[in-house]
């Protein structure tokens, strides 16, 4: 009797959390308290040291758990290249630029010379865990992002694009981790994994993605302006351009989350475009209003839905990040890895590798803080999993994992209230001296 309840259960406290978690939620957000908190408790709970109604093995469920959480980043990155609306000759692109590529291989280099040096790890997989550590997460920072396309914040900016950026700017290092552990080609002096695995795969991903957005943009914008077409649900759009720009990446052998990044990037400029044209772009300037009233339509349209799909796939990823928890032994090692990735290593990477930007000292001190961690980490690790990696140190990195990921959540999900808030009513004060 009591396993015939558990499914019964198990929906009533899913559903009982996204209710209260709706009907809570301007109460949460006044609060030093985060959603992903509350998530992560549940999860505890349904898993295996609470209640049970959540069975995962880390190991044997690899690929189901690669897959629910490569949804959730895309999912999330479509979603970041929607809000970035500042045209890419912007200043401001500098900052989630340089942190991406900069600050980030300080990090992994960083991470990689601990895991040598202390943490004994063999170099591949020293530099693999650098590279599942060093990417900021787009799902869990929204607090900290952009809150609209017209925000020019370069705090908000920086730490949305960066997000954006690193999740695929971060694949080339895994690929160099797993072949140092003779668990991936390449090739001959590392030719191909210069030429395929970063050029190519990067520069290809961008090009890809940002090319599949523009098209797909334009071909809509034309068909409800110049055409007068009525057309199908933008819900089927939003999905459809996630999968298009994916798939046609990752057959090219190109980075699919740059892809996807790259595509909600060109699709707001291209919906951005017709509200900033000059009148005299079309005879007499006649169609200037209808454009700009049909790509707002559409881009409200799209951010809604974007914003509705990422929530669930936040509380999915979260949810099973707190079952794991049960089923990983956690070492003494994590007790000091933990504050040295996200006190020192951050910071110190983020100051230099922001080094000539045009970023203030506090905004400089904030984005230091908020390397937000999670679902991104979740899956290159599971990834890396299913690619061959040896149970043993699957085990290890899983456990350091999982602590830096909970530890970000926690941390910085408590402090990201206050901090923000006092930020908003300095930048406020600013404003008005001025």
């Amino acid at each position: 009797m009591h396993d015939e309840l558990l499914p019964a259960l198990a929906f009533l406290l899913v559903g009982l959390l996204l209710v209260v978690m709706t009907l809570t939620s301007s109460f949460i957000a006044r609060v030093p308290l985060s959603s992903a908190i509350l998530y992560l408790a549940v999860g505890v709970g349904i898993g295996p040291s609470g209640l049970g109604l959540l069975q995962l093995d880390p190991l044997r469920h690899a690929p189901l758990l690669e897959r629910l959480t490569e949804i959730a980043v895309l999912i999330s990155l479509f979603t970041v290249g929607l809000k970035l609306e500042l045209p890419l000759r912007d200043r401001r692109w500098r900052i989630p630029v340089q942190l991406a590529t900069g600050s980030m291989l300080l990090t992994v280099g960083a991470i990689a010379a601990v895991g040598v040096g202390l943490l004994h790890l063999p170099w591949g997989a020293a530099v693999l865990l650098g590279a599942i550590l060093a990417p900021t997460d787009p799902v869990l920072a929204s607090d900290v992002q952009v809150s609209d396309p017209g925000d020019r914040d370069r705090l908000r900016f920086g730490l949305t694009g960066e997000g954006g950026l690193n999740d695929g700017a971060a694949f080339p290092l895994v690929m160099l981790g797993l072949g140092w552990m003779s668990l991936h080609d390449l090739g001959d002096a590392g030719r191909r994994w210069w030429t395929v695995d970063l050029l190519w795969a990067v520069l290809g991903g961008l090009a890809i993605g940002y090319s599949l957005g523009a098209l797909v943009g334009r071909a809509i914008l034309y068909l409800r302006i110049r055409r007068r077409e009525a057309l199908g649900p933008d819900e089927f759009m939003v999905l459809g351009l996630i999968a298009l720009s994916y798939g046609v990446a990752l057959l090219c052998q190109a980075y699919g989350f740059l892809a996807v990044f790259a595509a909600g990037l060109a699709l707001r400029r291209v919906a951005a475009q017709p509200a900033g044209r000059s009148p005299a772009t079309d005879e007499g300037g006649a169609d200037a209003a209808p454009e700009a009233r049909v790509s707002g339509y559409l881009m409200e349209s799209v951010e809604r839905f974007n914003a509705q799909l990422e929530r669930m796939a936040e509380v999915a990823v979260v949810l099973v990040v707190g079952a794991l928890l049960a089923t990983v032994e956690f070492g003494a090692e994590v007790l000091w890895f933990v504050p040295l990735l996200l006190a020192v290593i951050r910071p110190l990477s983020v100051y230099a590798g922001l080094w000539g930007a045009p970023v203030q000292r506090s905004q400089r001190r904030l984005i230091a803080w908020f390397g937000i961690r999670g679902i991104g980490s979740v899956y290159y690790l599971m990834y890396a999993i299913t690619h061959g990696l040896p149970p043993a140190l699957a085990q290890r990195l899983l456990s350091l994992t999982l602590a830096v990921v909970v530890a970000s959540m926690v941390v910085h999900g408590v402090s990201v209230t206050p901090l923000m808030r006092r930020y908003e009513q300095r930048k406020r004060g600013r404003a008005a001296e001025g």
